[in-house]
C-alpha cells in the first residue's frame, strides 16, 4: 500500500481492508514506518520505533492490524524503554505489559514505537531536553502541545491514524486542538490505571486517545474500557458500544456556553470567533445553546493551589522513586527546571493540606454536577487562544515556583484542568480553523458522569 493510499483511511477504515484481505498488517505496518520516515525528521514527534512483535488476526476487532504508537509515558509494554522524556527515566526498559498494553495487543493494534512527551509530562507543550521540541505539522515554529503533543503530531502529520494519549490537566485535549484532531478524556474510572497504579495524580489522569475520525476513537474506548482486579473504583459500563453510539441521533440537547474562562483569562479574538460559529452550527441542527455562568465552587486562587498541591506531590513521589532505581540526583543534571520546581513545592506539601486539596476535587466535583443535572453539554473553547510558538511556555519560568508553573499552565489552559478534578468526560472536536492563519481551532464539549447522568438528552435519560 503506497503512503499516499495509506493516509486516506482511518483506523476502522483500514482494519476493513485487512479483514477483506486487500491488505496484510505488514504492509500497514510498512507504510506507517514509511510515513513517520518522511514526516519525522520535521516533527519530531516519534522518539523511537521497532519490529512490531503482534500478529493480529484479520476481522478479529474493528482495529485488527492498524499501526499504532504509544506515549512514552504510563503504558509499559514489556522489553521497551518508557523513559517518561526524562533524563532521569533515561534507559528504563519495563519489564513486563501494563493492563492497558495488554488491552492494546487484545485490540489486535500493531505497536511499533512510541512517541514523545515533555519531562514527566509535566507541560501543555512538548519540548524535552531528553529529545527536542515536538513540531505543529500545521506550522513547524509552532508547539503541537502536550503533554500528548508526540501522538497529536504523529497522528496529524498521517504516521498513523490513531495513538495512545494521556490527560490529567488537558494533555490529551490541548495537543488534539492545536492539531485539528479528535480528542476524548474519558470518565474518571472508564480505563484502568493498573497494575502499577491504583490512580494517577488522585484520579485527576485518565487514558485514552487522539484521532483523526470520532469512530476510531469509539472502537478503541470500546476494547480498553473496563475495570482490572483490585482497581478502587471503576465507571459504571455502558448499555451499549461505544461505536454504536457513534451513529445515533442525539435528539434536540440542551448546551450551555462559556465563552470566557474561569480565573479571568480572556478567550482571544480568533478563538471567539469560531467559538460564534460553532454556536450557530449547534442551533442550526436543532440544539437550544444558550450562555451560562458555571461556578467551580471554589475561588480560582483555591483551584490552583489545590491543583498544585495533588500534581506536585504525586510528581515528588515519581521523582524519588526514579532517583532511587537508577541511583541518579535529583538537581538540573537530571531534570528541567519546571519539573525540578514541581518537586520541591511538593517536598513542601504536607499530609493535612493535600487533604485539603482533595476537598477542592471534591466541591469542584459536586458544583460541575448540579450544572449538569440542568444541561446536557457545556461548550467551551478548548482553548483561549492558537498554538503558541515554541520556547515561549518556559520564558520568564527561572523565576517560578511549583506553584508559579502549575498557575502558568492554568492560566494558558484553563478550560481543560476543571473536568480532571471533577473527573467527568470532557472532549476536543476540530471545529473550524482560524482564516488568517490556516490554524485548527478546538471546541470543548464536556459532560456529566454516565451512564445514570442527571441530565437529559432528547426527552430521555443521558447516557455518556
Amino acid at each position: 500500500m503506497r503512503v499516499s493510499e495509506y493516509v486516506g483511511f482511518d483506523a476502522v477504515g483500514l482494519a476493513e481492508l485487512v479483514a477483506k484481505g486487500e491488505v496484510t498488517p505488514a504492509e500497514l505496518e510498512a507504510a506507517a514506518r514509511e510515513a513517520a520516515h518522511a514526516v519525522d525528521p520535521l516533527i519530531n514527534a516519534v522518539v523511537e520505533t521497532w519490529p512490531a512483535d503482534d500478529e493480529p488476526e484479520p476481522g478479529s476487532t474493528p482495529l485488527a492490524g492498524v499501526p499504532f504508537l504509544i506515549k512514552d509515558i504510563a503504558v509499559a509494554m514489556a522489553g521497551r524503554r518508557m523513559e517518561l522524556g526524562s533524563r532521569l527515566a533515561a534507559g528504563n526498559v519495563a519489564g513486563a505489559d501494563s493492563a492497558l498494553m495488554q488491552r492494546f495487543r487484545r485490540a489486535g493494534l500493531v505497536t511499533f514505537g512510541r512517541t514523545s512527551t515533555p519531562e514527566m509530562a509535566y507541560s501543555i507543550t512538548t519540548e524535552p531536553v531528553l529529545h527536542g521540541p515536538t513540531r505543529n505539522p500545521w506550522d513547524l515554529a509552532r508547539s503541537a502541545g502536550g503533554s500528548s503533543g508526540g501522538a497529536g503530531a504523529a497522528v496529524a502529520a498521517g504516521v498513523v491514524p490513531l495513538a495512545h494519549a494521556t490527560d490529567a490537566a488537558g494533555s490529551l485535549r490541548i495537543p488534539a486542538a492545536y492539531n485539528g484532531l479528535f480528542g476524548l478524556k474519558p470518565t474518571r474510572g472508564r480505563v484502568s490505571m493498573g497494575p502499577d497504579a491504583d490512580e494517577v495524580f488522585s484520579g485527576l489522569a485518565v487514558h485514552g486517545s487522539v484521532s483523526r475520525t470520532v469512530r476510531d476513537s469509539a472502537a478503541l474506548l470500546d476494547r480498553i474500557r473496563g475495570p482490572e482486579p483490585g482497581d478502587p473504583y471503576f465507571a459504571q459500563q455502558p448499555s451499549r458500544p461505544y461505536a454504536e453510539e457513534v451513529t445515533r441521533h442525539p435528539g434536540s440537547l440542551r448546551i450551555g456556553v462559556l465563552a470566557h474562562a474561569w480565573g479571568g483569562r480572556r478567550t482571544t479574538p480568533p478563538v471567539a470567533d469560531a467559538l460564534s460559529r460553532t454556536v450557530r452550527l449547534l442551533e442550526s441542527l436543532g440544539h437550544q445553546v444558550e450562555e451560562v455562568e458555571v461556578g467551580l465552587g471554589v475561588g480560582w486562587e483555591e483551584f490552583v493551589e489545590a491543583t498544585a498541591r495533588v500534581m506536585t506531590a504525586h510528581l515528588t513521589a515519581s521523582v524519588d522513586g526514579l532517583a532511587a532505581a537508577f541511583d541518579r540526583p535529583v538537581d538540573s543534571s537530571t531534570l528541567e527546571p519546571a519539573t525540578l520546581a514541581g518537586y520541591r513545592y511538593g517536598r513542601r506539601v504536607e499530609g493535612a493540606r493535600f487533604v485539603d486539596a482533595l476537598a477542592v476535587r471534591n466541591r469542584v466535583a459536586r458544583s460541575l454536577a448540579r450544572y449538569f443535572a440542568a444541561h446536557d453539554i457545556l461548550l467551551t473553547p478548548t482553548l483561549p487562544e492558537l498554538t503558541m510558538p515554541l520556547g515561549s511556555y518556559a520564558e520568564g519560568g527561572e523565576a517560578l515556583d511549583g506553584l508559579g508553573w502549575i498557575g502558568r499552565l492554568n492560566d494558558r489552559s484553563p478550560f481543560t484542568m476543571a473536568f480532571n478534578m471533577a473527573g467527568t468526560p470532557a472532549m476536543s472536536v476540530p471545529v473550524t480553523a482560524d482564516p488568517g492563519t490556516g490554524l485548527p481551532i478546538g471546541m470543548q464539549f464536556a459532560a456529566g458522569h454516565g451512564p445514570g447522568s442527571m441530565g437529559r438528552r432528547g426527552g430521555q435519560p443521558a447516557s455518556r
